[in-house]
């Protein structure tokens, strides 16, 4: 219960300071056509496209990031704008229950960003409509604490604790059409593979693919 108002005063907070990332009034409409053949798929290797170490992701969160804060209740007080994120027509954002739903803007448009071109993606495929499922966003002193005690990848130099990181699942996609032809989950971490290939290639974002926990870890350079 006490953990729930906590996060219920860091979502208000984040309300007042910047709004949401993105509408959830109606659903994404991609912004591309589907070809009359699709596009071929291309199976990324994914521990040599995405092997950025900690301390490459810590030295672009500190560029652009917050100064790290003790507890919830500070994050009113952080040093930088944050932007409350939740489910919209670009991603799925499930309860969070060692992080909070804050991004520095230029995480929260990278975020977007991917979801976005998830979705274009599945549309030159071929592919049904899915998006990514985000499970990780800003986590505080407090919150690495109490994350190191279950998870041992949990560093005391947590990327998360500057508001520009977050963790996107390759085990589970939320499934947008139940009646379309299902897409194995290999296929969608491909076409994600695929989306965050490209996005680090323009310089937008270092990334490493987490084995243990499942998920693309992203830290948004700019």
């Amino acid at each position: 219960m006490k953990n729930r108002i906590k996060l219920l005063s860091v979502v208000l907070v984040a309300i007042l300071m910047a709004g949401c990332s993105c509408s959830n009034k109606e659903e994404y409409q991609p912004r591309v056509e589907r070809p009359e053949k699709p596009t071929r798929l291309n199976f990324v290797k994914y521990g040599r496209a995405f092997n950025d170490m900690n301390d490459t992701h810590l030295a672009a969160a500190q560029s652009i990031g917050i100064e790290p804060l003790a507890t919830r209740e500070e994050l009113k007080n952080a040093s930088r704008e944050l932007v409350y994120i939740e489910t919209c027509p670009a991603y799925e954002v499930e309860p969070l229950t060692h992080s909070s739903p804050l991004l520095v803007p230029e995480a929260a448009a990278l975020l977007k960003e991917i979801g976005e071109s998830f979705q274009d993606s599945l549309v030159r495929h071929h592919y049904s409509p899915y998006k990514v499922i985000v499970t990780s966003v800003l986590r505080t002193d407090e919150d690495v604490k109490g994350l190191s005690r279950r998870n041992i990848n949990a560093s005391k130099r947590s990327v998360h604790c500057y508001g520009t990181t977050v963790d996107i699942t390759y085990k589970r996609f939320h499934r947008l059409d139940d009646e379309a032809e299902e897409t194995s989950q290999a296929k969608l971490k491909a076409v994600l593979g695929e989306v965050l290939r490209d996005l680090k290639k323009q310089g937008r974002c270092y990334v490493k693919h987490e084995i243990k926990q499942a998920c693309f870890h992203i830290t948004a350079r700019k």
